[in-house]
């Protein structure tokens, strides 16, 4: 009876200790941290070996060119990240779905375009939670990767999109096609750019006076220099890496 009692006690224990293994994930270990130096960086860039640059576009004005950019895309077969504001969100469902339905990267925007370090920690999740049901409610897509307005941001504006379940995202390579300086202009910007190198992010925008006009070029050149382009969900790393002081995203 003792002995049967001990056999009991023993399974019951290495039952304990397997449910308990598999809550703490002990089996894979998990590292991820934005923290350089004590302070929050959104991701920048990413290191690879690969040669590969993904091009966004934020979404918060404008729509005129849209359905150009994403007929350009198509032609060229190139996906990208478009990072949205929920008003744009709101004024523009139809071309929401057709982003998705093209497969480029739905992204947060917040919803109304404010400094987000300007807000309180409520107000700052309401701003990314707000944009992220309405785009749920369109396309079933469940958006995880974000870009606050006027790239302005302080630790807490990175905490409670990790709140919220984002990844915060910058660029190193700005096409300056906000400026309007014209299509040659946007074109050697991007193609030329001294921060230009594998794992780069672009930053455009799908409102700007001659951003659509000059995409073709700017894909041809990139692709001319080695660079596959590809969204930004298929170049960032989800788990197991840090950030170097530039926010450049390094996989551990």
């Amino acid at each position: 009876m003792k002995n049967k009692i001990k056999r009991k006690i023993k399974a019951l224990g290495l039952c304990a200790i397997v449910i308990l293994v598999a809550c703490l994930g002990v089996s894979k270990t998990v590292s991820v941290t934005n923290t350089v130096n004590g302070k929050e960086l959104p991701i920048y860039s990413v290191e690879t070996d690969e040669k590969k640059v993904a091009l966004s576009f934020d979404a918060a004005w404008g729509n005129e060119d849209t359905q150009h950019i994403l007929d350009i895309l198509k032609e060229y077969d190139v996906r990208v990240t478009f990072f949205m504001t929920g008003e744009w969100v709101a004024k523009f469902p139809d071309d929401v779905k057709r982003i998705c339905e093209a497969g480029h990267d739905l992204g947060n925007h917040s919803e109304n375009h404010k400094n987000m370090s300007q807000l309180t920690d409520s107000d700052c999740q309401s701003e990314l939670i707000k944009v992220h049901d309405k785009v749920k409610e369109l396309t079933g897509v469940e958006m995880d990767l974000f870009r606050p307005p006027y790239g302005d941001y302080d630790n807490e504006v990175i905490k409670n999109a990790k709140t919220c379940g984002y990844h915060t995202i910058q660029w190193d390579v700005d096409s300056l096609d906000w400026k309007d300086y014209g299509v040659d202009s946007i074109i050697k910007t991007v193609t030329e750019h001294k921060n230009l190198q594998n794992g780069s992010i672009v930053l455009m925008h799908n409102g700007a006076k001659y951003t659509a006009e000059a995409l073709p070029k700017i894909i041809e050149g990139l692709r001319a220099k080695g660079y596959e382009l590809v969204p930004i969900s298929e170049l960032i790393y989800r788990d197991n890496y840090h950030l170097d002081v530039t926010g450049r995203q390094i996989q551990d």
